[in-house]
């Protein structure tokens, strides 16, 4: 799914996908039904792959296999087996990680981002995009934590069949590429607001232009729809581990099923939370396809940045906010890391 998803990687070395097919016959032919077409057989494959994995996972079981004292079961390596376990765990981290990121502190070391007079090229615009990218990154995790919350709570009080299917379909996002889901998202938003546009022109000789197509609204609402499940996730597991009986307790001491959901639920789930909000403030960071199409004029992120700059071959120059991106992620990360071990310790 990700890689179906992927556009700044195939776009670079020119590899023709979907993705690539969809931003080319929106923006450069301006064939929107084309590109409404494309998408559509796109999410059709899509749902022919879901189905399949969902039909072959059917009959799985899960069971507990921990140690009777509830302690993980631990094996000791002799030294050979720990240099190679530590090895073949540091190559895809040096391949994946360490080598690029080498490469953009080398580009940057060499003052391929300082102009001949000593000054910053992009210093001023840097801070603009990584206020861009927080800004949506931190509205969207708090809109999805709250819609997690909201669909896992009501799952919690009464699962039906209908329930269930509302809650799959709602966290289906994640695996539709996000060029679908902007091209999806845009077309009604442009339909609605030219019907807006339409009546107000008609009732009162005014024109309202384009009220949701191409805000941060409509930005942020693709992304809480593309990540949903992300976030869900981590939500509806925190949710599953507190016992029912706390639920019961509760409502026997009078609190209402909200009051039981702020006083007990959220106190208990604050790990699953903070996780919820981490993953997902991750991956707005990076998301591209979506933020491409969808973005206000004059607000670009840190990955559409480091896009346009890669477009024009100026590797040099797209090191400095590809490192942002770098270090910006790897915060919230190292915090989940902390917080997982944090746990186990536990």
């Amino acid at each position: 799914m990700e890689t179906l998803n992927d556009y700044g990687t195939v776009e670079y070395f020119s590899v023709p996908t979907f993705t690539t097919g969809i931003f080319r016959t929106w923006f450069a032919l301006g064939e929107r039904l084309a590109a409404i077409q494309l998408a559509a057989l796109l999410l059709v494959f899509i749902a022919v792959l879901l189905a399949i994995e969902k039909r072959s996972r059917q009959r799985a079981r899960f069971y507990q296999n921990t140690h009777p004292t509830g302690r993980t079961v631990t094996y000791a390596l002799n030294p050979l087996q720990s240099g190679l376990a530590i090895a073949f765990c540091a190559l895809p981290v040096l391949l994946g990680f360490g080598l690029p990121t080498g490469l953009l502190v080398l580009m940057l070391g060499r003052g391929s981002t300082i102009s001949g007079d000593g000054d910053f090229t992009q210093g001023p615009d840097l801070g603009q995009f990584v206020t861009h990218s927080l800004v949506l990154a931190a509205a969207a995790a708090a809109g999805i934590l709250g819609i997690g919350v909201i669909l896992a709570y009501a799952e919690r009080l009464r699962s039906t069949r209908f329930s269930r299917l509302f809650t799959e379909v709602a966290t289906l996002g994640y695996a539709i590429p996000g060029a679908v889901i902007a091209v999806g998202t845009m077309v009604p938003l442009g339909q609605l607001d030219n019907a807006i546009d339409g009546l107000m022109r008609a009732r009162f000789g005014l024109s309202t232009g384009l009220l949701l197509s191409g805000t941060a609204a409509a930005l942020i609402f693709a992304y809480v729809v593309r990540f949903l499940a992300v976030g869900f996730g981590a939500i509806e597991s925190s949710l599953g581990n507190i016992k029912p009986s706390l639920d019961d307790a509760a409502r026997s001491l009078g609190r209402t099923q909200a009051a039981v959901l702020w006083q007990v639920h959220l106190p208990l789930m604050r790990s699953g939370l903070m996780t919820a909000v981490i993953l997902v403030f991750v991956d707005v960071m990076k998301e591209l396809p979506v933020t491409l199409i969808m973005k206000p004029q004059n607000f670009d992120t840190l990955a559409v940045r480091v896009y346009n700059l890669a477009s024009d071959e100026r590797l040099a120059e797209a090191a400095l906010p590809a490192l942002a991106i770098v270090i910006v992620g790897l915060l919230p990360v190292g915090l989940l890391s902390w917080q997982i071990n944090r746990s186990g310790d536990r």
